[in-house]
C-alpha cells in the first residue's frame, strides 16, 4: 500500500529538485514550525495523529444511529464541507453509491448550489422515506447551506415534531460561537467539531467528511489510518527523498516556464470527485496576488474525445498530472466475436484494466510528444487507506507548493467578494449603498 510519484520524461532531474532543496526546506520548515503565513490553519498538518478520539468513537456511534433509523441522510454544505465527502463515496463505494442495492443509507447533498430544481428534484427523490440531517457549517449563516437547512429542518419538524427531530439533526460547527453552533445547544442538536484551526477545504478528514463515511460503512478507521502512513512518510524536509514535496516542486518549476494551468488527469469515473475536490484545494489556496497555478481536470479516456485535441495541439501553458489506479475494484474481459467486424478480436481475452493502461501510457506518451510535461501520481487501489493517505499528499503539497508561491495558501479572501454584492443586490440590511452602486452598473 503506497503513493508514488514520478516524472516523465525527465521533464525535471534530481538536479532540478536538488537546486530546490534549501527553498523547499523553508517551506516545510514555516509549515512544520507554525511560522509561515496563515499559520492559525495548519492544525491538518499532524491531524491524522492528533485526531480527537473521543469525537471519533461519538462519530462511529452517530453513524450506526443514522443507519438504525434512517433510509436517507441529507449532508448539507458547500465547499470543503461537501465535496472531500462525495469524494470518499466515489472513490472507496462507488459513484452509483445509492443506485446499489445495499444495508446503509441514500446520501444526498444539497446547501452546494442556490437552485430550486435540484432542491425539489432531492424532495421528490426523498419522498417519504425515514431521514437525517448533517448540516456541516462553521458558522450556520453561509447562504447556500443555511437556506437549504431551513427547508429540511422545517420538513423534519412536520414529519417528527420538534423533539423527534432533534435527535434527526447532526451538527458539524464550531466548537463554541456562531449561529448554528448556538441553534444546537438550544435544541439539542448532536454536535461535532470543525478545528479552529483546520480550513474547509482540508478538513474531509475531520468530522466534517468522516460521518458520512462512516454512515456508508467506509472503515474510517482505515481512513485515517492511510492518512497516518503519509503524515509519516512525507515529513521528510529533504525533497530527493519525499515524493509529495518532489510533486509540490515540479508543480513551480513549470509555473516558472510559464506554465499557469495544471490538469488533473484520470482513467476512471471512480476518480472524477476527487477531481472536483482538488480543484477546490488547489484554486482557493494558490490563486491570490495575481499568482498560481490554475487547476482544471479531465477524465480520460472520455474527454480524449473533446478537449484531447487541445491538449494534443492547443496552446502550451498547462501541463498534467495523471492520477493512476493499479489495481480495478473488478475485472471484464472482452469477448471474443466470430465475425470481428469492429476489428477488436485481437484484444480478446484480455482485461478492460490491461486495455485502461495502456491507453494511458499511449495517450501520456502523445501529450508529451506533443510538448505537455507529464507527471504521474500512482496508488495501488482504490479503497479507504490509500483515499486517506492520497488526500493528505494533495493537502501537504499544496501547502509546500503555496509558500514556493509566496502567498497565504490557508485563506480565501477573494471568494468574499461574490458574497458582499449578493448580499447588496438581495437587500441585506447595511449594504444599501453598495446596492445602489451596483445595481446603476447592471
Amino acid at each position: 500500500m503506497s503513493i508514488t510519484f514520478s516524472v516523465k520524461d525527465h521533464a525535471v532531474t534530481n538536479a532540478d529538485f536538488a537546486a530546490m532543496a534549501e527553498q523547499i526546506k523553508a517551506c516545510h520548515a514555516a509549515l512544520h514550525n507554525k511560522t509561515g503565513k496563515g499559520n492559525d490553519f495548519v492544525g491538518w498538518v499532524n491531524w491524522p495523529t492528533a485526531y480527537d478520539k473521543d469525537e471519533f468513537a461519538r462519530i462511529q456511534k452517530a453513524a450506526k444511529t443514522i443507519q438504525d433509523q434512517s433510509e436517507v441522510l441529507i449532508v448539507i454544505g458547500i465547499g470543503g464541507s461537501y465535496l472531500g465527502t462525495k469524494t470518499a463515496l466515489d472513490f472507496i463505494r462507488t459513484p452509483f453509491y445509492n443506485e446499489r442495492k445495499k444495508d446503509t443509507p441514500d446520501i444526498y447533498f444539497v446547501g452546494n448550489n442556490i437552485s430550486s430544481a435540484y432542491l425539489n428534484d432531492i424532495l421528490s427523490i426523498l419522498g417519504n422515506r425515514d431521514f437525517s440531517v448533517n448540516i456541516i457549517s462553521k458558522s450556520g449563516t453561509t447562504t447556500e447551506p443555511a437556506i437549504a437547512f431551513r427547508i429540511f429542518k422545517q420538513l423534519l419538524e412536520q414529519k417528527y415534531g420538534k423533539d423527534g427531530a432533534a435527535k434527526r439533526i447532526y451538527a458539524t460547527t464550531d466548537r463554541a460561537r456562531g449561529a448554528l453552533k448556538t441553534m444546537c445547544d438550544a435544541q439539542g442538536y448532536e454536535t461535532f467539531v470543525i478545528p479552529d484551526d483546520i480550513g474547509g477545504r482540508f478538513t474531509v478528514l475531520t468530522a466534517v467528511g468522516l460521518l458520512a463515511m462512516a454512515v456508508a460503512d467506509i472503515d474510517i478507521t482505515q481512513v485515517m489510518a492511510g492518512a497516518q502512513w503519509a503524515e509519516a512518510t512525507f515529513s521528510n524536509p529533504d525533497v530527493l527523498q519525499n515524493p509529495c514535496y518532489q510533486y509540490a516542486a515540479a508543480r513551480n518549476i513549470f509555473y516558472r516556464q510559464g506554465k499557469s494551468i495544471e490538469i488533473l488527469a484520470n482513467y476512471e469515473p471512480h476518480l472524477t470527485s476527487f477531481g472536483e475536490w482538488y480543484k477546490q484545494l488547489y484554486a482557493e489556496s494558490e490563486g491570490k496576488e495575481n499568482k498560481g497555478i490554475f487547476p482544471v481536470c479531465a477524465n480520460f479516456s472520455t474527454d480524449l474525445h473533446s478537449i484531447g485535441q487541445f491538449i494534443q495541439e492547443g496552446s502550451r501553458y498547462f501541463f498534467e498530472t495523471v492520477l493512476w489506479c493499479k489495481e480495478p475494484k473488478s475485472t471484464v474481459l472482452v469477448p471474443f466475436d466470430e465475425e470481428d467486424l469492429d476489428g477488436l478480436n485481437f484484444m480478446a481475452a484480455k482485461d478492460m484494466q490491461f486495455v485502461n493502461s495502456k491507453a494511458f501510457s499511449g495517450t501520456m506518451l502523445a501529450h508529451i510528444d506533443g510538448g505537455v510535461p507529464n507527471m504521474v501520481i500512482e496508488m495501488e487501489r482504490m479503497d479507504a487507506w490509500h483515499f486517506g493517505a492520497l488526500v493528505y499528499f494533495f493537502e501537504k503539497a499544496v501547502g509546500i507548493s503555496g509558500y514556493l508561491l509566496d502567498v497565504n495558501p490557508f485563506n480565501q479572501p477573494g471568494v468574499e467578494a461574490y458574497k458582499k454584492n449578493m448580499f447588496a443586490l438581495l437587500g441585506k440590511p447595511g449594504y444599501e449603498d453598495l446596492r445602489a452602486d451596483l445595481e446603476k452598473r447592471l
